[in-house]
């Protein structure tokens, strides 16, 4: 699944190139997992003000509006002028006079989703949970500890939860829990202070390494310009089951915590 860097990867790949774009026409493939939410000829004329990010979601700022487009388990975003014929895994195609951006999602676990504003009950159904930007300052050391001292679940299924820190998916969770040395397993309250502030530099430090290196393409992951990241080449723990260690020479061990693959040393993080 497109985690944080690999969203905002894309943004960064095609968020200049659409800035102050006019729609010229949207047409919609196969159902996604939500509806749009309106025509798509209504969407026809309004123009593309900007691009951000809110966690896992990319937020399209249009003349009158916007659109939510969240990636999905398969999805991925492409933008140019000269892009082939939708085929049956394009599920989105706006046309605009910059060029064609395009949701391709096999899967269908994504969505494009049109909101009146930030303010409109769907943007605060999708965006209204979510936790603190985890690269931006206001994702504070201290206010972290204090809310893990609130919460009694394992670490690891605190941070995919979301909703204390957003957008620290599973490959980033496991290699920032490598990098503090904290067992993912370990219950969140028992995390001491100055572990709970390595954890906190651990997130910032792996995501901003993950957004230089282009996010990671373990299966079909992409940005806007059709080029692969390359995190997984240097993953510490992530999907290296059985491998050993690259600090201690300790096999690293695999588990599941909440149906998802976790990876950690034994010997270098400590419950």
């Amino acid at each position: 699944m497109p985690e944080l860097p690999e969203v905002e990867v894309t943004r960064l790949s095609f968020a200049s190139r659409i800035a102050g774009a006019h729609i010229l026409n949207v047409a919609m493939g196969k159902a996604l997992r939500w509806p749009l939410g309106c025509s798509p000829q209504s969407l026809h004329g309004l123009g593309v003000l900007g691009v951000r990010r809110r966690g896992k979601y990319l937020l399209i700022d249009l003349s009158q509006g916007l659109l939510l487009v969240h990636l999905g388990m398969s999805g991925s975003l492409s933008f140019g002028e000269a892009l082939s014929p939708p085929g049956p895994h394009d599920h989105f195609n706006c046309l605009t006079d910059k060029g064609l951006l395009r949701l391709h999602d096999p899967r269908r676990f994504g969505a494009v989703v049109y909101a009146a504003s930030q303010d409109s009950p769907i943007a605060h159904k999708l965006l209204g949970a979510l936790g603190v930007e985890p690269l931006q300052d206001s994702f504070n050391p201290d206010a972290f500890a204090k809310a893990l001292k609130t919460r009694q679940t394992a670490i690891k299924q605190l941070l995919l939860a979301g909703d204390v820190v957003v957008g620290v998916g599973n490959i980033y969770a496991s290699e920032a829990l490598f990098s503090a040395g904290i067992r993912p397993t370990t219950r969140a309250h028992r995390i001491s202070k100055p572990r709970a502030f390595k954890l906190h530099q651990a997130i910032r430090d792996v995501l901003m390494a993950a957004v230089a290196q282009g996010g990671s393409s373990l299966r079909d992951f992409s940005n806007a310009q059709g080029q692969n990241g390359y995190f997984q080449l240097q993953a510490m723990v992530y999907d290296r089951d059985g491998e050993p260690c690259r600090i201690c020479s300790t096999p690293i061990k695999r588990l599941v915590q909440g149906q998802r693959s976790t990876f950690y040393c034994p010997q270098c993080q400590k419950p």
